[in-house]
C-alpha cells in the first residue's frame, strides 16, 4: 500500500469521525426538548421499583445525555416496609439514574447506577431485632433470581449517595444518633453478593457536641446472600479515627466522663452475625483527666481477637494484649450465657508480665491531680488473677429457659469465691517529691479477699496486700490496701515522727497539711482509713447528690509537741492533742495546751468543704480556769514596757513582718478574770477575728454580784510607733450596791445598781491604758445609803436617797461625774465627783455647799 492510499485513508477516516461528533452534538443540542419523557414517568417507577424491590415515587422525571445518558429524578421517596415504620427509607431531593447501555442493545431498558446528593437513609431496628436494610435486601435479591421483566433479570442498580445524612430509629422512634457528611454506596456484584461502603461523622441531634472532634468512621464489607441478616457471610473492616475522648462520651453516654486525649479503633470481622470472628485494635494517646493536665499522659495500644454471638450476648476465646512499659497486659476468657441442659459461668483472666509500677503510677496521675509530679516509682508487678465462679457445693445451678435472648440470672445466685491468684509486686520504692528517704518494700503481694464496707452490695472480692513500714516511730506503720474495679480502700495504723508524717501527707494529697509544718515533737500515733472512687463521681444539676469522691476517717494523735504559728510571739506547748477526721470535718478535741503561763483545753473544728458564696471559717472552744487580764496582754503582746527584749517580738504581729491572724470563730471561757480591781466571775466571750484583730460579738459575765454583758473589739499595732486599741460597749444590771460601795472605799446599801457605758483606751502598761482611756458611764442606784468608811466625807443627799442617776465623761485618766442628781421624795440634790482609773478606785466628793432644794 502506498503512502498516497495511506493519506487518503486517515483523512476519511478523521472525516467520519468529525461528522459522528458533530451528530452526536446536533443530538444533544436537539433531541431532548423535543423528547417528552412525562409519559415514561410511570414507566421510569416502576424500573425503579423493580430494581430496589420497594415501591418508588417521584415528582418530575428529566432526561440527560451526558457525560452518559439517564434520567434525572426529582424528589424520589423509597417506600419502607410497613413492619418498619411509615417513614420513607430513603428520600432525596435529586437523583441521578445512569442507563446501562448494552441494555439498549437487547430492547430493553435498565438502570445501570443511582447517585443522590444530600439525601436522608434510615435505618430501622425492630423489637424483635430485625432491620430494614436485612427486609431491602434480600427482597431485591429474590428480585434479581426470580422477577423478569421482557427476556432478561432485573438488576439492581449501583446505589451511591454523597453529603447524606444516616438516620437510626428504634421501631418508630427516632434516636438522636446520625452519621453525617456521609458518602456511601451499595453494589450488587453478583446476585446475592453485596459490597457496601461508608464514610461518615457521627453526631448526636439532643445536644451540642464539637462535630470536628467525634472523628471519622470509614466502613467497607462484603456481604453474601443468606436467608436473613444474622446468617449472612460477611468480611467487614471498621475504621474510627481522630476521635476525642471527652466528645466521644457525650456522643455515646450524652455526657461529658471527664477524659482527654485522641483515640482510634479498627475492626475486622470475618463470619456471621451470630458467630463472628473479631480483631480489633485501639490506641488512644494523651489520656488523662480534664481537670489538670498530668506530667505524663497515658498512651495504650490494645490488640484484641473474640468470637461474638449475636442472639445469646456470649464471647468466647477473648484474647486482649496491650504492651506497658517493658511489660505487657493479658486478658483472656469467655463470656458464655446458659444454654438448655448445661450451665456455663464466665471466666476471665487477668496477667500482668512485669509491669512497671511507675506505668502505675503515670495511670493514677491521669485520674489523681494530688499526686506529686517529681515523685519517682520503681518495682515490676507480675502475676496472674482469674475470675471463675463456681456453683457453691451442694448448690445446683439454676437452668434457665432457652428463649434465644440473653440469659438473665437467678435472683439470689449462689456461688463461691470467684477471684483465685495473685500479683506479686518486686523491689517497690517510691522516692522524690519530699520524702528525705525513699519508701523501700522488697516485696508485696496482692490477693483476693473479702470487698470492704463501702463497695456496691456485687462486689464480693477485692484485691489487698499489707505492707509494714518503718516511719521513725516506736512502731512502725502497717499499710493495708484494698483495690477494686470502683475504687479503693488504704488503712494505715502505728506512729510515725512528725517530719516523717508531714513527708507522707505530702506525696498522698492531702490537703490542710500546712499546720504540720509548724509541730515538733514526740512521733505521732495514727489510725486512718481512706476510701473512695478512682474518680469522682460527676454532679448532675438539680439531680441527687454523688456519693463524696474521696473519705479520709480516723484520728491522729500528738504526744509533747510543740506549734509555732507565725501570728503567735510564743509557742504552744501540747502535751496531748487528738484529731478526729470525718466525711465532712477535721476535729481537734481535746486540746490541753499550755501558751506562756496560760493553761487550758481547747477544740478546733475545721470544715472539710465549703460551697462558695458561704463562708465557713474554722469554729474553735477554749477554756481557763483563773485569768489576770495584765497576764493575757503579756502573753499575747510580749511585754508590758517597750524597748525590751521580749517587746521586740511584738514587730511580727505587724502586718509588715507577718500575716495576719487566720479567720476563726469561737468562744473563750474561765473561770475568773482579773481585770483591774474587779473579778469577773465564769466570763464567756463569743470571739471572730479579723484582720489585724478580732471581734468580741457577745460577752457575758459575773460582776459585783450582778452580771455584765457587751461587746468589743481588738487590734494590734499597725507599726512599731502605734499601740494595741481596745472599744469595749456593755451594759450592768443587777451589782450588789455593797461590793460596789467596797469597790469606791465606801459603806453601801440598796436594792440595786445598774448602768450602761462605752469606752475606748490602747496601750501596753495599766498606766498607759488608764491615760488613753476615753468613754462614757450611765447608771442608776435605787434606794441606797452611803457612809464614808474612812476621813473622805459622803454628800448628805446621799446618806439615803430614793433614786441616784448620773451620767460621767471618762477621760484624762478618771471618771467624772457630769450630770449626777440625788432624788429623795420630791426633791433633786446634784452630786459631784470623780474616780481615778488606778488601784484602789477611791471616788472623791468636793466639800458640799448649802443649796435650796430643787422641787
Amino acid at each position: 500500500m502506498t503512502e498516497e492510499t495511506q493519506g487518503r485513508r486517515s483523512k476519511h477516516k478523521r472525516l467520519w469521525l468529525a461528522l459522528t461528533a458533530v451528530v452526536a452534538i446536533l443530538a444533544i443540542l436537539i433531541v431532548p426538548p423535543l423528547v417528552s419523557v412525562s409519559h415514561y414517568k410511570s414507566r421510569i417507577t416502576q424500573l425503579v421499583s423493580a430494581s430496589l424491590g420497594r415501591p418508588v415515587r417521584m415528582s418530575s422525571v428529566e432526561v440527560r445525555l451526558l457525560p452518559r445518558p439517564g434520567f434525572v429524578l426529582n424528589d424520589l421517596a423509597v417506600e419502607e416496609d410497613p413492619a418498619f415504620g411509615a417513614e420513607p427509607i430513603f428520600h432525596a431531593n435529586t437523583v441521578t439514574a445512569s442507563i446501562r447501555l448494552l441494555s439498549l442493545w437487547r430492547g430493553r431498558l435498565e438502570i445501570g447506577s443511582i447517585s443522590a446528593d444530600e439525601a436522608s437513609l434510615n435505618l430501622v431496628r425492630t423489637a424483635d431485632g430485625h432491620w430494614n436494610l436485612d427486609s431491602l435486601l434480600r427482597t431485591a435479591t429474590a428480585r434479581a433470581q426470580f422477577a423478569k421483566d421482557g427476556a432478561g433479570l432485573v438488576r439492581l442498580p449501583y446505589l451511591e449517595a454523597k453529603n447524606s445524612r444516616i438516620n437510626i430509629k428504634n421501631c418508630a422512634e427516632k434516636l438522636p444518633f446520625s452519621l453525617l457528611d456521609a458518602k456511601m454506596s451499595l453494589e450488587q456484584e453478583h446476585p446475592g453478593d453485596w459490597r457496601v461502603r461508608l464514610r461518615g461523622q457521627p453526631a448526636r441531634t439532643d445536644l451540642s457536641i464539637e462535630q470536628a472532634d467525634t472523628g471519622i468512621v470509614r466502613l467497607e464489607a462484603t456481604l453474601h446472600q443468606a436467608p436473613n441478616l444474622r446468617q449472612v457471610p460477611m468480611h467487614l473492616d471498621l475504621e474510627w479515627r481522630e476521635a476525642q475522648l471527652g466528645q466521644l462520651t457525650r456522643l455515646v453516654l450524652g455526657t461529658d466522663a471527664g477524659w482527654r486525649g485522641d483515640l482510634t479503633g479498627e475492626l475486622r470481622l470475618d463470619g456471621t452475625v451470630e458467630a463472628a470472628q473479631i480483631k480489633a485494635q485501639l490506641r488512644a494517646i494523651g489520656v488523662h483527666r480534664a481537670e489538670f493536665a498530668p506530667a505524663a499522659p497515658m498512651d495504650f495500644d490494645a490488640n484484641c481477637s473474640l468470637v461474638a454471638h449475636y442472639s445469646t450476648r456470649a464471647i468466647d476465646n477473648l484474647s486482649c494484649d496491650s504492651p506497658l512499659g517493658s511489660g505487657h497486659v493479658r486478658l483472656t476468657g469467655n463470656l458464655p450465657v446458659s444454654v438448655p441442659g448445661q450451665s456455663a459461668l464466665p471466666r476471665v483472666s487477668v496477667e500482668l508480665d512485669r509491669i512497671p509500677v511507675a506505668a502505675g503510677l503515670d495511670a493514677l496521675r491521669t485520674v489523681r491531680s494530688g499526686l506529686g509530679a517529681n515523685l519517682v516509682a520503681a518495682g515490676l508487678v507480675s502475676g496472674k488473677i482469674t475470675y471463675a465462679p463456681k456453683a457453691a457445693d451442694g448448690v445446683a445451678p439454676e437452668k434457665p429457659e432457652h428463649t434465644g435472648r440473653a440469659r438473665i440470672a437467678p435472683a439470689h445466685p449462689v456461688f463461691e469465691e470467684p477471684l483465685t491468684g495473685s500479683f506479686t509486686v518486686q523491689g517497690f520504692q517510691l522516692s522524690g517529691d519530699g520524702l528525705s528517704s525513699p519508701i523501700l518494700i522488697p516485696k508485696l503481694l496482692l490477693e483476693p479477699a473479702p470487698a470492704f464496707v463501702s463497695q456496691p452490695s456485687g462486689s464480693s472480692q477485692v484485691l489487698a496486700a499489707t505492707a509494714v513500714i518503718p516511719a521513725g516511730g516506736a512502731a512502725p506503720l502497717t499499710v493495708s490496701t484494698r483495690l477494686a474495679l470502683s475504687g479503693y480502700q488504704v488503712t494505715v495504723h502505728g506512729q510515725a515522727s512528725i517530719a516523717r508524717a508531714r513527708e507522707l501527707a505530702h506525696v498522698a494529697g492531702l490537703a490542710n497539711t500546712a499546720a504540720l509544718d509548724a509541730l515538733t515533737g514526740d512521733p505521732v500515733s495514727v489510725d486512718l482509713t481512706a476510701e473512695g472512687p478512682w474518680m469522682p463521681a460527676e454532679r448532675i444539676p438539680f439531680g441527687t447528690p454523688p456519693p463524696s469522691s474521696d473519705n479520709l476517717t480516723g484520728t491522729v494523735t500528738l504526744r509533747n509537741a510543740n506549734w509555732k504559728a507565725d501570728y503567735l510571739v510564743n509557742r504552744v506547748e501540747i502535751s496531748q492533742a487528738t484529731l478526729h477526721l470525718a466525711a465532712d470535718e477535721l476535729r481537734w478535741d481535746p486540746v490541753v495546751f499550755s501558751f506562756g503561763p496560760l493553761k487550758g483545753t481547747a477544740s478546733l473544728t475545721l470544715p472539710a468543704a465549703c460551697e462558695a458564696p458561704q463562708s465557713c471559717p474554722p469554729t474553735f472552744q477554749v477554756e481557763f480556769g483563773a485569768l489576770d487580764a495584765r497576764l493575757i496582754q503579756t502573753t499575747f503582746l510580749g511585754a508590758e514596757k517597750r524597748s525590751t527584749l521580749l517587746s521586740t517580738l511584738l514587730d511580727r504581729l505587724r502586718p509588715s513582718a507577718a500575716p495576719a491572724w487566720p479567720q476563726l470563730e469561737g468562744t473563750i471561757k474561765a473561770e475568773s478574770l482579773l481585770v483591774g480591781p474587779v473579778t469577773l466571775h465564769e466570763p464567756v466571750a463569743n470571739v471572730r477575728t479579723v484582720a489585724g484583730g478580732a471581734e468580741i460579738t457577745g460577752f457575758d459575765a459575773g460582776l459585783l454580784g450582778g452580771r455584765v454583758h457587751g461587746n468589743g473589739t481588738f487590734h494590734t499595732a499597725a507599726t512599731p510607733k502605734d499601740k494595741p486599741s481596745y472599744t469595749l460597749q456593755g451594759q450592768f444590771e443587777q451589782l450588789r450596791p455593797q461590793a460596789v460601795g467596797q469597790l469606791l472605799g465606801l459603806r453601801a446599801t440598796g436594792s440595786s445598781f445598774d448602768g450602761k457605758g462605752n469606752l475606748a483606751l490602747s496601750g501596753f502598761t495599766g498606766d498607759d491604758l488608764a491615760a488613753s482611756a476615753k468613754g462614757s458611764l450611765h447608771f442608776e442606784w435605787q434606794r441606797g445609803s452611803l457612809a464614808a468608811s474612812g476621813s473622805a466625807p459622803v454628800p448628805p443627799a446621799l446618806v439615803r436617797f430614793d433614786r441616784w442617776s448620773a451620767d460621767a465623761e471618762i477621760a484624762n485618766g478618771s471618771l467624772t461625774l457630769k450630770d449626777s442628781q440625788a432624788r429623795r421624795g420630791a426633791s433633786n440634790e446634784p452630786i459631784q465627783g470623780s474616780v481615778p482609773l488606778a488601784i484602789p478606785p477611791k471616788i472623791a466628793f468636793p466639800a458640799s455647799k448649802q443649796t435650796p432644794a430643787k422641787h
